[in-house]
């Protein structure tokens, strides 16, 4: 029997529990320094067991998964470095940076075990157990960052216990991963809290910042809203690569500064005709790092119950509604709502209805 410690049971750490339990020859054990968390862990059958003793934990595993966030990594690995591992034993973790914690690995004495990063490049709006789920990681990158010293027989160990994720494994240097994941991923966040909080303080001397930000700026600097705590961590671990990418940043916005100071209508087209074009040769509906949306918008009449009426075809059909927003005002329609969707494939199952329902449905 193959035992699998995860420590940190949340959205990351309990969809990949998910993903193990039940497969043949698995065992899954989940820890938590809260006794409600080890309590809420059984009661949702996320994993197999759970305790509170990280000892007990790790010296019964074969695998240790850390899920705990970024800034509790290094605290946790030096301390799986004073206990019995077992020989052979594998620990990776699912920080979203990986040169630190790597450097970090290489100076502690393991005592024959393992270290490899990992970074599975999924996830949700939704945080905690309540919504891990077993198909997170399907189709989505999970990426690995063995070193040199590597045994290669460790790598294919873990490499074939996270085929059950059916993610995409690729591995990659741990530093060319923060700089790749500080470009794609950081640096949006950064820009986003910026814009947002630009904003905020316009709205403090007129609100009609806010109340017209409720469309399309919201839309676009959602991923604000992550947790600060997270994002806290996050910056200062890789705060040398974020350094280098926000002067490049920065240069972006005094070029535009520029065509803009000069009137010069066809390097600001320019500039728009590069970014679609480079947009559009992204992979389309890829699991990554941001998560995906998918949503449309349903201009609907203003009829008492109109609301009610769509969300029981929905139900009708067994068609799964995630979200549902109420748009209040747009010039020359009565009013929109956003529906928001977890799947593809739900989207359009609910277009297809909608429309055979003879409403007009916009992206």
């Amino acid at each position: 029997m193959t035992t699998i410690a995860i420590f940190g049971v949340g959205l990351i750490g309990g969809s990949l529990a998910l993903c193990f339990k039940g497969k043949p020859g698995l065992h899954v054990v989940g820890h938590s320094v809260r006794e409600s968390s080890v309590v809420k862990y059984k009661q949702r059958g996320v994993v197999d067991e759970a305790t509170t003793s990280m000892r007990e934990a790790a010296e019964s595993a074969d695998f240790i998964f850390l899920c705990v966030p970024v800034g509790n990594l290094e605290p946790y690995l030096q301390e799986l470095s004073g206990f019995d591992l077992k020989p052979g034993c594998i620990i990776t973790d699912a920080g979203s940076t990986k040169a630190s914690l790597t450097a970090c690995a290489e100076t502690i004495d393991l005592r024959g075990a393992t270290f490899i990063g990992g970074h599975p490049m999924a996830g949700k709006e939704q945080s905690g157990v309540e919504a891990a789920t077993s198909h997170l990681f399907e189709n989505a990158y999970y990426v690995l960052t063995p070193t040199e010293s590597t045994p290669p027989e460790a790598l294919e160990r873990l490499t074939a216990l996270l085929k059950h994720t059916k993610a995409l494994i690729v591995s990659v240097d741990s530093q060319e991963h923060d700089e790749i994941v500080g470009a794609i991923s950081h640096l949006p966040h950064i820009i986003a809290a910026a814009l947002v909080n630009q904003v905020r303080r316009y709205h403090e001397g007129n609100g009609l910042y806010g109340s017209l930000a409720a469309g399309g700026f919201r839309d676009i600097t959602r991923i604000a809203s992550g947790d600060p705590v997270i994002w806290r961590d996050i910056l200062l671990n890789n705060k040398v690569v974020l350094l280098d990418l926000l002067k490049d940043w920065q240069q972006e916005i005094v070029d535009f500064v520029n065509m803009l100071e000069q009137d010069n209508a066809e390097a600001v087209e320019e500039a728009f005709r590069l970014a679609g074009e480079f947009r559009g040769q992204l992979p389309e509906r890829r699991k990554g790092m941001l998560p995906s949306v998918y949503d449309c918008y349903v201009d609907v009449p203003d009829h008492p119950g109109i609301i009610g009426k769509i969300a029981t075809e929905f139900g009708n059909h067994r068609v799964n509604l995630s979200n549902l927003q109420i748009i209040e005002s747009r010039e020359d329609v009565p009013g929109v709502l956003r529906l928001s969707f977890r799947e593809q494939a739900v989207l359009d199952e609910a277009v297809q209805l909608l429309e055979k329902l003879g409403y007009a449905v916009h992206f």
